[in-house]
């Protein structure tokens, strides 16, 4: 794997320039894990993990058997992803051999080939935890400068992940308003049909739509766009 290992450095300054515009949180997410797999030494298999609700995910991870460890410990409800994801927190576990803290996923990581392990909490938004897990085949596999890197790489992970979601939801929120500037276009072009065919005042003009959206059980919106077609095709003719 040494061939593929990128500088920290270099590695920092690829994660800042993720596009939000190109990647949606699955995209951004899998980027993330890749470069941490890359980047942090000993690290052989990471996931990231996304916590809502109380129910646990493994959002992105760089090979099947990072997914099936993450898989054991949602199953049993304990392991060191949860553990930092619910605690914010650093769980390092540099021998899983001899770690009593998760019975029973330690053993079946063991037997997997996993002897070591390093969780790093995200505070990604109000109701979602998550954490980076990288996960080791060697004993101690993450010394010291690895946590530190680590736990620098997550708080660089952590910012791209809150700027992907508020770029999801100012992207939404541009949608909305488009949406709405659209309705209100097609209820005023409607309104001016109306005032010019009844004689009638803009007021006089809206209650008019309204009414029909009343009787008709129809949105505002689809009575005044069918209005404003059946004019434009009574134009064209």
């Amino acid at each position: 794997m040494s061939s593929d290992r990128l500088d920290p450095t270099a590695a920092l300054a690829e994660l800042g320039r993720i596009s939000l515009a190109e990647n949606d949180l699955h995209g951004v997410l899998t980027r993330v894990a890749d470069l941490a797999r890359r980047t942090v030494p000993g690290a052989e298999e990471v996931s990231m993990t996304l916590v809502r609700g109380g129910a646990a995910e493994t959002a992105a991870y760089t090979g099947p058997l990072a997914l099936i460890l993450d898989e054991w410990q949602y199953r049993q409800g304990v392991g060191p992803c949860l553990a930092a994801a619910a605690g914010q927190a650093t769980v390092s576990a540099p021998d899983l051999a001899g770690d009593q803290r998760w019975p029973g996923w330690t053993e079946r990581a063991v037997e997997a080939g996993v002897r070591s392990s390093l969780s790093v909490g995200l505070p990604i938004e109000e109701h979602v935890d998550g954490a980076l897990n990288l996960y080791g085949v060697r004993h101690a596999a993450f010394d010291r400068d690895a946590v530190t890197l680590a736990e620098t790489f997550a708080g660089y992970a952590a910012v791209a992940l809150a700027n992907v979601n508020l770029y999801a939801a100012t992207a939404k929120l541009a949608r909305q308003l488009e949406t709405a500037m659209a309705s209100r276009a097609v209820i005023e072009q409607a309104k001016g049909i109306i005032m010019g065919s009844r004689r009638c005042t803009a007021d006089e003009a809206f209650a008019i739509l309204t009414a029909i959206s009343q009787n008709s059980n129809r949105k505002l919106r689809d009575v005044a766009a069918a209005l404003v077609a059946e004019a434009r095709n009574g134009g064209d003719r």
